[in-house]
């Protein structure tokens, strides 16, 4: 469990191990049959996207389920959904903002990985 003051002066100087650790807390209380079906998919925590933006807060990097029907899997690699720490830490102005926001984009991502489009996400309110 994350142990930070609830303000923002926090949140700015949040390493790298405790975003990770508040990714793994925040995993940890969704439901199990979202997470439960995730199968070759990884969860990883980078500083930002490769443009260096604070624009993106997450990316699911794979074939989603119903494009491996379609196109078929490798099998190999796994897929990936990646959280940017920066963007999160710069988006949110205290801890309880920063928790809600990660799991939005866990949310988010995850969905992704099931085959909902933004447009749909959006009609949900996780987007």
């Amino acid at each position: 469990m994350i142990d930070l003051d609830d303000d923002a002066s926090g949140l700015g100087s949040m390493d790298a191990a405790t975003f990770e650790q508040l990714v793994i807390d925040e995993l940890d209380r969704l439901p199990d049959d979202m997470v439960d079906g995730l199968d070759n998919v990884v969860f990883v925590v980078e500083d930002r996207p490769e443009d260096g933006s604070l624009d993106l807060l997450g990316l699911y990097d794979g074939w989603s389920l119903t494009e491996r029907d379609r196109y078929g899997s490798s099998g190999e690699l796994p897929d990936r959904i990646i959280l940017y720490r920066e963007p999160h830490l710069a988006a949110c102005e205290s801890l309880e903002e920063l928790r809600d926001e990660v799991h939005t984009t866990l949310v988010h991502e995850i969905a992704h990985f099931y085959g909902i489009d933004d447009t749909r996400l959006h009609e949900l309110g996780w987007a």
